[in-house]
C-alpha cells in the first residue's frame, strides 16, 4: 500500500488488526510501527522475525523515503524530513501515540523523531543504532572479526564513501553482521530491494557529522536499547552512549553473541526481552 506524504509516496505493508473481536467487545491494540535499516533498504529485512508480536499489537512495515518501494528525490534524504514523513504518516491514518522500533539506521531516524515530537509515541525501541558515528569503534571490531582486510575496507568506505567502496564493503564487511553460527541470519539481504545511492548520499553527509547525543535528552517515553555484543558496525559503546544520553527514561539490554540485529542472530533471545518491555506500562 502507498500513501502520499507531500513529496513522496511512503510504501507501507500491515500485519495484524488495530480492532481484535475479544468476545463481547471490540479489543484495541497498539501500533508498532517498524522502520527498517540501511538506509537504501527495504523493510523486509525485517521480515518475519517481527510479524510474531501480531499477536498483540498491530505491526506497520514502512519504507523509507527513497528506499525500496517509495519515492522521494535526493534533496529530501535527511532525517529532518524521515523523521517529519512519519508525522504525516501517523496523522493522515489516525495513529495515536504508536511504539516505534528502529533497526540501525531505522533507529537513528526514531530517535529524531523522538526527540523532535516526544509525545507523538509511546515507547521507543532503539536496535543496533547510533546516535554518534563511531569509525574508531567500527574499525577495531571489523579488525576483531574479519581481520585486517575488513577493518581497512570499513574504514575506506566510511571515510570516503563511493560505489567501489560499498561493493568492498558488501562483500568483506556485510558478512560479519551477522553470528556466522546463526543460520540464515545474514539472508535477509537476498530479498531486500537495495537502493546504494540513498547509503552513499546519507554515509557521506548528514551521519558523517551526526551527533544526536545532546537532542535524544529530550525523548521522554519509555525506551529500549537493544544489541549485540559483537556488532561490528555499530558496536556496544554505541548502545551505552545512546542509554547515557537519553537517562532515566532508556534501559539496555545487551545479547551475547549477536551482531548488527539481534532478532536475526538469537530471535527466541530478543523476542524475550522486546515482549517484556512491551507489556510494561507506558
Amino acid at each position: 500500500m502507498f500513501i502520499d506524504v507531500g513529496s513522496a509516496r511512503l510504501f507501507f505493508d500491515v500485519v495484524g488488526e488495530s480492532l481484535h473481536a475479544a468476545g463481547p467487545i471490540m479489543e484495541e491494540r497498539p501500533t508498532m510501527i517498524l522502520l527498517h535499516g540501511g538506509p537504501g533498504y527495504d523493510h523486509s529485512t525485517l521480515r518475519p522475525y517481527f510479524d510474531r508480536f501480531s499477536d498483540t499489537h498491530q505491526l506497520i512495515y514502512l519504507d523509507h523515503r527513497g528506499c525500496g518501494r517509495s519515492t522521494g528525490e535526493q534533496e529530501t534524504w535527511y532525517l529532518d524530513q524521515w523523521a517529519d514523513d512519519l508525522v504525516v504518516f501517523c496523522s493522515t491514518l489516525g495513529i495515536s501515540s504508536p511504539v516505534i522500533f528502529g533497526q540501525s539506521f531505522g533507529g537513528m531516524v526514531a530517535m529524531h523523531y523522538a526527540a523532535r515530537y516526544p509525545s507523538r509515541l509511546s515507547k521507543l525501541i532503539l536496535s543496533s543504532t547510533a546516535a554518534e558515528f563511531r569509525l574508531d569503534e567500527t574499525t577495531k571490531m571489523m579488525r576483531q572479526l574479519g581481520g585486517d582486510q575488513a577493518a581497512e575496507v570499513a574504514h575506506w568506505f566510511f571515510s570516503n564513501p563511493s560505489q567501489d567502496a560499498y561493493d568492498s564493503y558488501r562483500d568483506f564487511c556485510l558478512p560479519l553482521y551477522s553470528n556466522p553460527n546463526a543460520s540464515f541470519a545474514n539472508s535477509f539481504r537476498d530479498r531486500a530491494i537495495e537502493r546504494p545511492e540513498v547509503a552513499l548520499h546519507f554515509f557521506s553527509d548528514e551521519m558523517a557529522r551526526m551527533d544526536m547525543r545532546a537532542e535524544i535528552a529530550n525523548i521522554t517515553c519509555p525506551t529500549l536499547v537493544i544489541a549485540g555484543t559483537i556488532d561490528p558496525v555499530t558496536p556496544p559503546v554505541c548502545s551505552q552512549v545512546i542509554t547515557d544520553a537519553i537517562g532515566n527514561n532508556a534501559r539496555l539490554q545487551m545479547i551475547e553473541g549477536c551482531g548488527h540485529g539481534p532478532h536475526r542472530d538469537d530471535p527466541e533471545a530478543a523476542e524475550r526481552v522486546l515482549r517484556g518491555f512491551l507489556a510494561t506500562a507506558s
